[in-house]
């Protein structure tokens, strides 16, 4: 009998999923014979079946997904709002609160009839997955985020897009510091992990590279720009990752709102201010934000994806729910969705990627 799969992109958008959509709809239309649902912003056509975002919930066809593969964001539109343990409503007064719509989710799913679901996202999304398994759902998940945080896999889609921005963004601007002999901060994405930041910081050339997991002192980074202009080198270039944190001291965040994670701001320009007091020299904050997250996606993670698309239809098929394709030494494997969001994937301080970056003479703050 044919089964009806819906498919979901939950959290931040990220090169990559559209080409998993495609290879889904794809391998599941062609070999298998299913209907398939697009849910359009992550949960939020489960939670309201009404809900009418650009194009709503829709039954995919090949033809909706032709061309898909050098697509950025995704087509089914995507949400970090749509939680339904944590769903966020607005009463009459005006004022807001988060409520469980689980319970609603599920009647929706039955009341569609489907099978299963493919849950396209980071750690958020998969941690709501395993609570609607709990809950009868039939659950796929496959790993998204250019952040590279989750333990399970080796990589996840996304991440190899996210550092080729961020390394061309560093080469274009060395140029510019080495013309006006500044520091120049560049802060990158990667909220806890950084993985981005220290990617991209060694492939493109950085002095010094801040990092969640290595608390930085402000001093270590002024003895090395100083260092370098005793040597004749008047720019410095510093790679800091959005979560990076003084020694003893806290993330910049804002104020964190209902239904959404706490979102990361501020963290170069702390840097920037604090360095202001240490060193005589120009200094100049770029913050890439979310320009990382957008554009058609690397070689590497269209096939990531591809490969990713394909293996969860596989397991629908074969009734292997609760489970998350993952990328173990080259292969594509599944993993119990439990484990997938078990401990995140952090970098190391003592790691060799780590140390070999110190050998070169890049400061992580220490």
């Amino acid at each position: 009998m044919s089964l009806r799969v819906a498919i979901n992109t939950g959290g931040g958008d990220c090169p990559g999923l559209n080409a998993v959509i495609r290879a889904v709809v794809t391998v599941g239309k062609e070999r298998y014979g299913w209907e398939i649902l697009g849910v359009e912003d992550a949960l939020s056509g489960l939670v309201d079946l009404d809900y009418r975002g650009p194009n709503g919930n829709r039954w995919l066809e090949l033809a909706d997904v032709r061309g898909l593969l050098a697509r950025g964001g995704t087509v089914l539109g995507t949400s970090n709002r749509s939680d339904p343990f944590h769903f966020v409503v607005t009463d009459p007064d005006g004022s807001t609160r988060e409520i469980d719509v689980s319970d609603r989710v599920m009647e929706n799913y039955a009341k569609l009839r489907l099978d299963a679901m493919v849950a396209i996202g980071g750690d958020g999304s998969m941690s709501i997955s395993a609570q609607l398994m709990g809950k009868g759902m039939k659950v796929v998940g496959v790993p998204k985020t250019i952040d590279n945080d989750l333990g399970a896999t080796d990589q996840t889609f996304g991440f190899d897009t996210a550092v080729g921005i961020a390394t061309e963004a560093l080469d274009r601007i060395r140029d510019t510091a080495d013309s006006h002999d500044r520091v120049m901060l560049v802060e990158v994405m990667g909220r806890h992990a950084g993985w981005i930041a220290l990617h991209a910081g060694l492939a493109g050339g950085a002095d010094a590279i801040l990092l969640p997991e290595i608390p930085y002192r402000v001093e270590a980074v002024a003895e090395l720009i100083e260092a370098r202009r005793a040597r004749g080198k008047n720019y410095s270039i510093i790679v800091v990752a959005e979560g990076a944190k003084p020694l003893g001291g806290a993330v910049s965040q804002l104020e964190r709102q209902l239904g959404e994670m706490p979102r990361l701001m501020g963290a170069a320009h702390r840097v920037a201010a604090q360095l202001e007091e240490l060193v005589d020299a120009p200094m100049r904050v770029t913050v890439l934000g979310h320009i990382q997250r957008g554009g058609s996606p690397s070689n590497f993670d269209r096939v990531l994806a591809t490969r990713y698309g394909v293996m969860a239809a596989e397991l629908v098929q074969a009734r292997q729910f609760g489970k998350m394709v993952a990328l173990r030494n080259g292969e594509i494997v599944a993993v119990d969705l439990k484990e997938a969001i078990a401990a995140p994937k952090l970098v190391d301080p003592r790691s060799q990627i780590v140390e070999q970056a110190r050998a070169l003479g890049v400061t992580f703050g220490e």
